[in-house]
């Protein structure tokens, strides 16, 4: 009797062994019912990331910009930026290369553009029209296709969102508050780069 009492325990505990392995591997297999253990993600939606820079920085990655693609041309110009824009360059004039400084308010647009509204013009010691300088330096400069010149509205548009990046990266002034160097972009990366 002591037998069949010894072997009845073993084969209850063999099988208690059993269920607790199988309850085990079964609760192990199981989707979690918590989804927050995962974070959401979304892999349809454009990566966007806000850029904050200041007026220095931004000066020299402009002019290092237009010194790569060749945008000054034969006829050497810079951007600096102070309190407000301003473009030093040279024009022709009677066959010779007058200096000239232009200076612009830049206006941030809702879509993310840019308009650099003309405040100020010294073209060496010459008092000529706005218009004038602004159609010449339009025909003489090579400006980048995102950038137009409209000189009877004595203005620049610059529509960044149409500017060609690596990977079709966009880019949208958010700030361009230039008097207190509070200047930021969103900077917008498709999920899916090619």
């Amino acid at each position: 009797m002591t037998n069949v009492k010894w072997k009845t325990l073993f084969i209850s505990l063999l099988a208690l062994n059993i269920l607790v392995i199988l309850f085990v591997t079964i609760l192990v297999n199981l989707p979690t019912k918590d989804k927050e253990l995962i974070p959401k993600v979304s892999h349809e939606e454009d990566i966007q990331f806000q850029i904050h820079t200041n007026r220095e920085d931004l000066t020299r990655l402009i002019n290092q910009y237009l010194d790569k693609e060749g945008l000054t041309g034969s006829i050497h110009y810079e951007v600096y930026l102070t309190d407000e824009v301003e473009l030093y360059g040279t024009m022709p004039f009677f066959n010779r290369e007058v200096e000239m400084k232009l200076t612009f308010e830049p206006i941030a647009q809702k879509n993310g553009d840019l308009i650099l509204k003309q405040k100020s013009i010294a073209v060496g010691k010459m008092n000529l029209p706005v218009s004038y300088v602004m159609n010449l330096i339009n025909e003489r400069y090579n400006m980048p296709e995102w950038v137009s010149i409209s000189p009877n509205d004595e203005s620049i548009y610059v529509s960044l969102q149409d500017m060609e990046l690596k990977s079709d990266i966009r880019v949208k002034a958010k700030e361009f508050d230039l008097k207190n160097d509070d200047i930021s972009f969103l900077l917008t990366i498709p999920s899916s780069l090619q």
